[in-house]
């Protein structure tokens, strides 16, 4: 039985560091994604192309998803890849893992390449994502495995569908194909961005409600338009039966409607933030999925969130590093 059916964005990673004179003389804010098209992306790149860079498969829901397999759970990847070198390496990453994805679908050309994201890391450890989407875009219905998706456990759908037209119409889809079936169904927000551009593309994804949703606190005040976060929290409550809002090093706060818990934080230096609402997602998920409560589960992606702050990259170098978490 499969436990985990995810649905997102395909996408590369290439990180390197930055300084942010480097984020101003773009004209980037700092700490948030932006869409950018192919090439701005090779201009991007090419400035930056004297800088080490390191490359590996990401996207928010694959690292989601890749991090849920290594915890133990049975999973699979629904995205948009071409066959060029972005999507082959991506392909062969998540299948060594035991995730199962979409085959490759798509003949590469110049205006038709697998997604790429451009991780620029500050000196604080924050994180600028610059995104070409590429053939990710075009995530249509007809990739879906209808019958994976009824038999799985549940569904997780990455808010930057939201970006997208044919992607919001293919989430909803998965999303109603899952509640017909009883599969539950997780989402997160994903970016403060998509919520200030894309809210009615959210919006539609969340129909009405979801199991469980999954964001930052910054996320929270931007959705409820509020500066107070017990507020947020009250409104994003009635949207999912569990609510997980992510605090930093202050940890998670874990709320359902048996009641809420604090969950603290690790106390870590951290050398760069990229991937930890994913890794928190994909640990929770992994938990509450092997029978943990949402307070247990809550500590638990904690402990993994502030494990991959402390390196370079959305994920650890080896499953066993993943495995070696769980003791």
């Amino acid at each position: 039985m499969l436990d985990l059916y995810g649905l997102g964005n395909a996408i590369v990673d290439t990180d390197v560091q930055i300084d942010d004179d480097f984020l101003s003389d773009e004209g980037l804010a700092k700490g948030q994604m932006t869409l950018v098209d192919p090439s701005r992306m090779a201009n991007l790149v090419s400035k930056l192309e004297s800088r080490p860079m390191r490359k590996c498969s990401g996207g928010s829901a694959a690292n989601t998803i890749f991090a849920a397999q290594a915890f133990g759970l049975a999973t699979c990847y629904t995205c948009k890849l071409a066959d060029d070198e972005n999507g082959l390496h991506f392909a062969e990453e998540m299948q060594n893992a035991g995730v199962e994805t979409s085959p490759i679908s798509e003949e590469a050309s110049e205006n038709r390449r697998s997604g790429q994201c451009l991780v620029m890391i500050s000196p604080d450890a924050q994180r600028t994502m610059c995104t070409d989407l590429g053939v990710s875009s075009e995530l249509g219905q007809e990739i879906v495995d209808v019958d994976a998706l009824r038999s799985a456990r549940s569904l997780y759908i990455e808010g930057y569908l939201s970006s997208a037209e044919q992607s919001i119409q293919t989430a909803a889809y998965c999303h109603q194909i899952a509640k017909d079936a009883g599969t539950l169904v997780a989402l997160t927000l994903s970016d403060v961005s998509m919520i200030s551009f894309c809210k009615d593309g959210l919006t539609a994804i969340l129909g009405d409600g979801v199991h469980t949703l999954f964001c930052n606190a910054e996320e929270a005040l931007a959705w409820s338009k509020t500066d107070r976060l017990d507020v947020a929290i009250a409104e994003l409550s009635d949207i999912a039966q569990e609510l997980y809002v992510t605090l930093g090093a202050s940890g998670a706060q874990a709320v359902t409607q048996a009641g809420s818990w604090r969950a603290s934080g690790d106390v870590v230096t951290p050398l760069d933030t990229n991937g930890a609402g994913d890794m928190f997602a994909g640990a929770c998920l992994a938990a509450r999925l092997q029978g943990a409560s949402p307070r247990d589960a809550a500590a638990f992606a904690n402990r993994a969130a502030a494990k991959i702050i402390t390196q370079f990259g959305a994920r650890l170098p080896s499953i066993d590093d993943y495995k070696r978490l769980m003791t």
